[in-house]
């Protein structure tokens, strides 16, 4: 919108009667007032010409050039099937200013996210490239801006909305067996221990550790006392067993077992929706009611005094020890995930 001021022209003889106002773009008004306003609805250079008259049939003429600067011509490519975890790429390579001038380009790439600090979420300045890239977590739905101004001080904006959707995966629990077996030697009120995890990416299912001790000679000698325990720190599960003498004549060891089973319910094979794969292990595998063995595992064995001490009372344990294999079997459901495609 332009104002034209005339109020200034002098009739030289008697009144002004009339204005008449040729604004170049095909637009004439005539008007008593010395003054109006036009709009220029497009771009260009145009020649404004004002003829004014006086009621003495004189006349006078002048003009003007305006130069009408065109806004920037917004172009934006933005996707349209975005899934969690894409890095979405928003286009404005396109956009042209109409008298063929630079651009600046200011962006805004969140309207919840206040990157300045400055109180105002819808202000930033986040990027000025042409073509810019946002990185997505999460589903939702991300709201921001451009604004492209030129040389001159026109200027557009445009907001932008992208849908982020989450991803659809096919999950299939599979059965795996996990073993460790442990050896060492132990002197009476000695202790070993390690810790261990089985229920990262998987759900645990049941267990079942056994302790065997070499066999004594002479036969004669006492059995040594091991003690075998395990304690499932976040699920409160302790566990422990005491050493026992097997069959001598079926030449079975002396031995502790420990064992559990139908710790989680099984996994049921379906599909389901999350915004990654790592979100979807985690719920999982944290679903409530089906956590136990989640973290730490630490299993001990203890070498406690024989008893009696000795085969012949009074006098002292012969042998102050014994070797020792702990052999540990934990069976786990673990997810397998396989991403499919929407229709």
């Amino acid at each position: 919108m332009v104002t034209f001021d005339a109020r200034q022209s002098d009739p030289i003889e008697g009144v002004i009667s009339e204005y008449h106002w040729d604004f170049g773009d095909g637009e004439e008004i005539i008007t008593i007032a010395g003054f109006t306003s036009h709009q220029y609805v497009n771009y260009g250079i145009y020649t404004a010409r004002l003829t004014v008259s006086n009621d003495q049939g004189g006349s006078d003429s002048t003009s003007v050039m305006i130069n009408v600067n065109g806004a920037p011509l917004l172009n934006l490519s933005i996707p349209t099937d975005v899934r969690s975890g894409d890095t979405v790429m928003i286009d404005a390579s396109e956009t042209s200013d109409p008298e063929g001038g630079e651009l600046i380009f200011s962006w805004d790439l969140d309207h919840l996210d206040d990157s300045d600090g400055d109180g105002d979420a819808r202000n930033d300045v986040d990027s000025m490239d042409k073509i810019v890239y946002i990185s997505t977590n999460h589903s939702g739905s991300i709201v921001g801006s451009v604004f492209v101004e030129d040389m001159e001080g026109a200027s557009t904006s445009q907001q932008f909305t992208i849908e982020v959707q989450s991803r659809m995966y096919k999950v299939v629990w599979v059965e795996n067996i996990l073993e460790w077996e442990f050896d060492g030697y132990l002197a009476e009120g000695e202790t070993w221990d390690s810790n261990m995890t089985p229920g990262d990416g998987a759900r645990i299912m049941a267990y079942e550790a056994i302790l065997e001790l070499d066999q004594e000679t002479p036969l004669a000698l006492p059995p040594d006392n091991f003690t075998l325990s395990v304690n499932v720190v976040d699920a409160g599960h302790y566990r422990s067993s005491q050493t026992s003498p097997g069959n001598i004549t079926q030449n079975e060891t002396t031995r502790a077992e420990l064992n559990a089973s139908d710790l989680n319910a099984p996994g049921v094979n379906d599909f389901y929706e999350a915004d990654s794969e790592e979100q979807l292990i985690a719920g999982l595998l944290n679903e409530v009611g089906e956590r136990f063995g989640q973290g730490e595992w630490i299993w001990t064995v203890v070498a406690r005094d024989a008893d009696p001490d000795s085969a012949i009372p009074g006098l002292p344990d012969p042998d102050e020890g014994n070797d020792w294999t702990l052999t540990i079997t934990i069976t786990v459901l673990t997810p397998v995930l396989t991403e499919i495609a929407y229709e």
